[in-house]
């Protein structure tokens, strides 16, 4: 009951912020452009080892990304090329938290970590192959949004590492990322099976259907056919 208030009270704000920002008259392209720029200044923090400010910046961007697309439907200015660069752009931000933390645990430092490195790049390269396989899916299929791990659930992920992290300290509550590093490179690839066993098992059926289909016609059309006697 009390979460449920606090939802209804946050969805409140956010309607009003876009309310505001509808009748200003502000582009959504402009809202995904300074989401964008707030993320890679968080990548930023992140290579600088400033965690918590990260986590902000993170918190502060992704609420851009959120209200871009619900001022363009408000506003009557939702346009393909709108949809194209969100979606663009998100790819842009993703990989540029990762390689903020690539450079952090790259560098030649007390917390310096290969294997912090190797799965911060593990979860970016799969964090891009989820991307790619639902849009290269769709052209095939309706919908491809399937598996546990998409954007918004990666992004949760950075923000609870990013806020509960102190790169120094070795308790496990105090430094988060390697766990969460672990979840995102492990969650991404088994996000990305998930979609193409999904588009395997999409195209498959349609390709039944269609078998089937054409079955039945031939059929029909053979029932249809006169009879010719033979003398």
């Amino acid at each position: 009951m009390f979460g449920a208030s606090i939802g209804r009270a946050a969805q409140r704000i956010i309607d009003a912020i876009v309310r505001w920002l509808a009748m200003g008259h502000i582009s959504p392209n402009v809202l995904t452009v300074i989401g964008v720029s707030l993320n890679v200044g968080c990548g930023l923090l992140f290579g600088m080892g400033r965690f918590f400010s990260a986590g902000i910046a993170l918190i502060v961007a992704n609420l851009f990304d959120m209200l871009d697309g619900q001022v363009a439907r408000l506003s009557g200015r939702v346009t393909r090329f709108g949809g194209f660069l969100d979606s663009s752009l998100d790819r842009l931000s993703d990989m540029v938290v990762f390689v903020g933390l690539m450079v952090f645990y790259a560098r030649d430092t007390e917390f310096h970590s290969t294997l912090n490195v190797f799965l911060a790049g593990a979860g970016l390269m799969g964090s891009v192959m989820v991307s790619y396989a639902s849009a290269r899916a769709e052209s095939l299929i309706p919908k491809c949004d399937v598996g546990f791990l998409r954007r918004p659930e990666r992004v949760v992920l950075f923000i609870i590492g990013a806020l509960s992290t102190h790169p120094g300290s070795t308790n496990f509550f105090a430094n988060r990322m390697p766990a969460v590093l672990w979840v995102l490179a492990i969650g991404s690839y088994w996000t990305f099976a998930h979609r193409m066993y999904h588009t395997w098992r999409e195209l498959t059926k349609a390709e039944e259907a269609k078998t089937s289909n054409a079955d039945t016609k031939a059929s029909y059309d053979r029932r249809k056919r006169p009879e010719v006697a033979i003398s």
